[in-house]
């Protein structure tokens, strides 16, 4: 990893605000901001640094707010998010620039996409989160999410006590030893994947330091996916890749099909044989470069 790119920096926004990113790639490279999932933050970047470099790409990846080291923003929506972008393009002197996010990434990549076509070029999501409010047949869903979702907003005190009471653990470190039994919650394709150090740590590391940071961060995240996205999908007019594995177990591949279907300029492709970690891990310097050729 190129260790003097990938570097923290925190960026001043307007109303004293502040959003905290880290560089991967190449700094000469094509601009592509990078929308982290859920629950996750900025570090998930790493997953595309190798192929970035490999193909000149400047990937920027941001914490969202509350997340991590970026400032806490109390009941923001989904489309806060274009404007803040916006702002941080125009701080790094960016002008146009291209979008990828992953999992719980896609609902901020896709907002981006339809509020911006003047500065968003094209964007891919992977692993994506489709839009949940919208969904009558729930089964397609990871089980924590289904929990999730039955408890809100009827028991959003519920839910913010038991995000409170599950940080001490969840922001702790996990022991070398202790990561077979962890991936033995997942399935074959992302274990596999999981196996190597640097995906781990990508992956669960970002997760950690999520926790580490807030709670209250993470739950305003959360909510914002079980709520209407605010904008019609159809609407979106910038090119759209879409990437799903057929064995996502997160999301349901019929899900991201039926998204795509509603999305006009968007091309779908359905991986044989990859989960919801084991597509980003093995795919992305095909997932960078068709996003580049976009």
């Amino acid at each position: 990893m190129n260790d003097q790119l990938v570097r923290p920096e925190v960026v001043g926004l307007r109303q004293g605000r502040s959003v905290a990113i880290s560089h991967y790639g190449s700094e000469t490279g094509e601009p592509i901001f990078f929308c982290h999932g859920w629950p996750s933050s900025r570090t998930m970047g790493e997953l595309t640094d190798a192929a970035a470099r490999e193909l000149n790409l400047h990937i920027i990846s941001p914490d969202r707010p509350g997340i991590r080291d970026s400032s806490f923003h109390a009941e923001r929506t989904l489309l806060d998010w274009p404007p803040l972008l916006v702002e941080v393009a125009d701080r790094l002197k960016i002008g146009q620039f291209k979008i990828m996010g992953i999992s719980g990434g896609a609902p901020y990549t896709l907002a981006a996409a339809y509020a911006l076509p003047e500065r968003v070029r094209a964007v891919a999501v992977v692993s994506g989160a489709p839009p949940l409010a919208e969904i009558t047949d729930r089964g397609g869903l990871l089980r924590l999410y289904r929990w999730l979702l039955f408890f809100y907003p009827g028991h959003r005190g519920f839910l913010r006590f038991s995000f409170h009471a599950a940080r001490p653990f969840l922001s702790l470190k996990l022991p070398i030893r202790f990561r077979p039994m962890l991936l033995k919650l997942l399935q074959p394709c992302d274990a596999a994947v999981m196996r190597d150090i640097a995906a781990f740590e990508a992956c669960f590391e970002s997760q950690r330091q999520a926790w580490r940071a807030s709670a209250d961060g993470l739950m305003t995240d959360a909510e914002i996916y079980a709520r209407p996205w605010g904008f019609p999908v159809e609407e979106i007019a910038v090119p759209v890749r879409l990437w799903h594995g057929r064995k996502d177990r997160s999301f349901h591949w019929e899900l991201a099909r039926a998204l795509g279907t509603r999305i006009p300029n968007c091309t779908t492709h359905l991986v044989e044989n990859e989960g919801h970690y084991s597509l980003p891990i093995r795919h992305m310097r095909d997932i960078l470069a068709d996003l580049k050729s976009a």
